[in-house]
């Protein structure tokens, strides 16, 4: 039997946090047939060895560099045979039947294309990450002033000063979005083929929000679907200072790609200034922060990450080919 759904997994130095991923998910699927497939990042911590041997069921694709979240899941897309593409995180674990629950709903609402459900912090409480405003020059003066982080601190304020995360949507019903995480993302298998999948010259950060930008351009309407729920560690491959420039370097990839010259610019100008006053204050307290190490950088993140040829799937990689096609057994 033909898998319903491709789980395409990035990992990177992740292995105990995939393995945990993975046997979550053979815990709580019992409904819907689905393979796994995942592409390691030249981890040196043996995830891709682990993984092979814990689920003999899956593909798992050794790459001998690291090439990014975009384009390691364009890879694992290649080995999929599901009609549906999963794309989960190695540091999240499902809260409940995660797969059944977005593919029920993919399958009575197939005109959305696009779909997550809600992420929630280990205490079960929503982290607001699963979906995105796209991006704004009225989101980037907010944090060019510094609202940005008020509006995290104080979530009724967040609708005007830190739109980004959807402050004032409603999680209890499904609805709509602009852009939803690749950490929680369900994408019909023919769309993302359409589409060409991520955009190779992200290596991480906001490819999400501009495969959803590019799957809108085709008539794509992304949604949110409540009762699908992933608790997200968050951040776990990444140092604070390099987490954040990444980050800007997406957001200004992004910028550069769909945005005219002119308001691209005055976009990187307003990062900057926000990055600045932060770096600033962390300059009059005497302290070092990360916003000074990020600012000292802006030259590397400012331009954004640079035009990659092609499709930018890497050849090479040793590939484990898995077998099974139906759900796999929960590793023990």
């Amino acid at each position: 039997m033909t898998p319903s759904v491709s789980v395409l997994m990035v990992s990177y130095q992740t292995r105990e946090l995939t393995l945990r991923a993975l046997r979550g998910l053979g815990d709580t699927c019992v409904d819907t047939p689905y393979e796994v497939v995942v592409v390691d990042n030249a981890s040196t911590d043996g995830t891709a060895e682990a993984v092979a041997a814990a689920i003999p069921s899956a593909t798992v694709d050794r790459l001998s560099v690291n090439v990014g979240f975009g384009r390691a899941v364009n890879r694992a897309a290649t080995h999929a045979r599901g009609e549906w593409l999963l794309m989960m995180n190695p540091d999240t674990e499902p809260d409940g039947d995660v797969i059944t629950a977005l593919v029920t709903y993919a399958a009575g609402h197939p005109e959305h294309g696009i779909y997550t459900g809600r992420t929630l912090h280990v205490d079960g409480t929503d982290d607001f990450r699963s979906c995105f405003a796209l991006p704004s020059l009225g989101g980037y003066l907010a944090f060019a002033l510094g609202l940005s982080t008020v509006g995290r601190r104080v979530r009724r304020l967040g609708r005007w000063f830190n739109p980004e995360e959807l402050p004032g949507y409603d999680r209890t019903r499904p609805r709509e979005v602009p852009a939803v995480s690749g950490c929680l993302m369900l994408i019909r298998r023919d769309l993302f083929t359409e589409l060409g999948g991520f955009t190779p010259d992200y290596f991480m950060y906001s490819e999400d929000i501009d495969l959803c930008t590019r799957a809108a351009a085709l008539g794509a309407h992304p949604v949110l679907v409540p009762h699908a729920r992933l608790r997200h560690l968050g951040g776990a491959s990444s140092s604070t200072p390099n987490k954040t420039m990444m980050v800007l370097r997406g957001k200004c990839t992004y910028v550069r790609l769909h945005w005219t010259q002119r308001r691209a610019a005055a976009a990187r100008a307003l990062l900057a200034t926000g990055v600045g006053v932060r770096a600033s204050i962390g300059a009059l307290l005497r302290r070092e922060s990360a916003w000074r190490t990020v600012w000292r950088n802006r030259g590397a993140w400012l331009p954004g990450w640079p035009t990659v040829p092609g499709d930018g799937i890497e050849p090479g990689g040793t590939i484990t080919r898995g077998t099974a096609t139906a759900t796999p057994v929960s590793p023990r």
